[in-house]
């Protein structure tokens, strides 16, 4: 995952010959690193972090030194290599999973050494009175990082471990016994002040949130709403008749929703609520609604679009909400296979009906659906198939056995292992039809390019009808005609619904054109 450090070999034969220990040597390393270059200095200082795990004779002081001052110089590059991960509108597969693997891998090496300090600390000696005084920084750093590792996994749709859990709460009942949970600290360039409860909690609620039906980018603006609203929201030991979550600091296990109470009560229990949070995020989301602007005090690292924003606060308004959403429709559990066809393209290919029902030489996946509601599936998939698989995904899909082809979006992601997941399909239609739009113009109808789309009638206002279009085809300005059955339809634009990267769903009013 990481480039182990070639010149590393043979430093260690002699007691403290690690380069690092040496602090002129340090500055020296981090003056050389390239800074131009974000891959290579996160690579070089990654592979830095690695070779203290190595360096038995160096001191958990010194670590702690070497850490921060590692943490401090690729403070930039995780920042710049963050925003091309999240902004790059179609990374390639193997540019995913090599910026995901450099910022996932520093994070857990930087954790690894910031709790090799904390474990120190339970030896008494020389080196547990020197990390004393740095206990409050040291456990916000701590938590800080697991943070971290926990959101670059959900940028992958899991799995989190449990074990991370029993790291997080180790690292806060450290700083609640010495009493520093609660005193600021600064924590990275530009991030400001924070303390260990705050950014523990900032993980709770990050968790809590649900985030495995949001986009890396959407997970990346939740944290940061969640990081603005954090004071709002009530943590601690006391259990109030309101609270909704609850965690054990001493367990390896996420959060847990009341509705599962805790066998019994226990020191280490601690729980929390929305507050006065969720009315607020209710709030900014109407103002954005009613076209006022983002407030100026609220850092999302960069401008962005409300249409962009607003899914974002309505997924955290429910999740966050003094009373979580529950499943709208009963599920029933079953186990057959499905086919499921990827994209648009695919989609138009098989409503079209005229290569069958399977048509040949098409990449069909096979999934195993274990439950159905009247909303959708709940499926399982024994091998991840290529890059296109994420949330909002758009798919055909037919049940073994039949002939008929239904229209859904995947709408939840989950990686149980690295090769296995779970997904929660909306099914969108049950029928649709494939036609070939084209832009209403003064122009010869015959000369106009057509574009393929699926149209869907049901769950449509009347008059309307909804359409799956190709990316950036919907226009307010534009209405688009096809024909069917020797008859000409005009559709004229309403409403653009959902937007991604591979398609559009927009409303359009239908009328035959005489």
């Amino acid at each position: 995952m990481l480039t182990k450090m070639p010149v590393l070999g043979g430093l260690f034969a002699q007691k403290d010959s690690h380069p690092l220990a040496d602090a002129h040597e340090l500055r020296k390393i981090l003056a050389e690193l390239p800074g131009n270059n974000a891959f290579k200095s996160l690579d070089e200082i990654a592979g830095w972090l690695e070779s203290l795990q190595a360096a038995d004779t160096l001191a958990a002081d010194r670590i702690y030194e070497v850490a921060y001052q590692l943490e401090e110089a690729a403070s930039p590059h995780l920042k710049r290599l963050s925003r091309e991960y999240l902004h790059t509108a179609r990374l390639n597969r193997s540019d995913e999973k090599r910026l995901w693997s450099i910022n996932y891998g520093f994070w857990t090496l930087l954790a690894a050494a910031y709790e090799r300090c904390l474990l120190a600390l339970a030896t008494p000696g020389r080196t547990a009175d020197a990390l004393r005084p740095l206990l409050p920084a040291l456990c916000t750093r701590l938590i800080a990082a697991l943070g971290a590792v926990l959101k670059w996994e959900q940028f992958h749709y899991g799995p989190s471990p449990g074990e991370i859990w029993f790291r997080l709460g180790r690292a806060l009942a450290t700083a609640e016994a010495a009493g520093v949970a609660s005193k600021v600290t600064p924590i990275r360039p530009l991030a400001g002040l924070s303390c260990a409860q705050q950014e523990y909690l900032k993980v709770l609620v990050f968790q809590a949130a649900s985030m495995d039906s949001l986009l890396p980018l959407e997970i990346e603006l939740a944290e940061r709403l969640i990081a603005h609203y954090l004071p709002a929201f009530i943590f601690g030991p006391a259990v109030h008749q309101d609270s909704v979550y609850w965690v054990d600091l001493s367990q390896p296990q996420p959060p847990l929703r009341m509705a599962r109470m805790p066998a019994q009560a226990a020191p280490s229990q601690r729980f929390f609520k929305p507050g006065a949070a969720n009315e607020a995020m209710q709030a900014l989301l109407r103002t954005l609604e009613r076209g006022g602007d983002l407030p100026p005090e609220i850092n999302l690292g960069d401008r962005y679009h409300p249409r962009l924003l607003m899914p974002v606060l309505r997924h955290l308004s429910a999740y966050l909400a003094p009373v979580p959403p529950q499943r709208r429709h009963d599920r029933h559990h079953v186990k057959h296979r499905m086919s499921v066809l990827n994209g648009l393209i695919n989609a138009f290919v098989v409503f079209s009906g005229e290569f069958g029902g399977r048509p040949a030489g098409l990449q069909i996946e096979s999934w195993v659906v274990e439950n159905v509601s009247r909303g959708g599936f709940g499926a399982q998939l024994n091998s991840i198939p290529a890059e296109w698989l994420k949330v909002g995904a758009l798919i055909a899909m037919q049940p073994e056995g039949g002939d008929n082809w239904l229209l859904g979006i995947v709408r939840r992601y989950h990686r149980d292992t690295q090769s296995e997941a779970r997904v929660g399909i909306e099914t969108l239609a049950r029928t649709a039809v494939s036609a070939e739009l084209k832009v209403r113009t003064a122009s010869s109808y015959a000369a106009v390019a057509g574009l393929p789309a699926l149209l869907i009638n049901e769950a449509a206002e009347a008059g309307e009808v909804r359409v799956i279009l190709p990316p950036a085809s919907f226009d307010l300005r534009e209405s688009l005609e096809y024909s069917q059955g020797g008859q000409r339809y005009l559709l004229a634009p309403v409403a653009l619904v959902e937007q991604t990267a591979d398609y559009e769903l927009a409303r359009y009013r239908q009328s035959v054109i005489s």
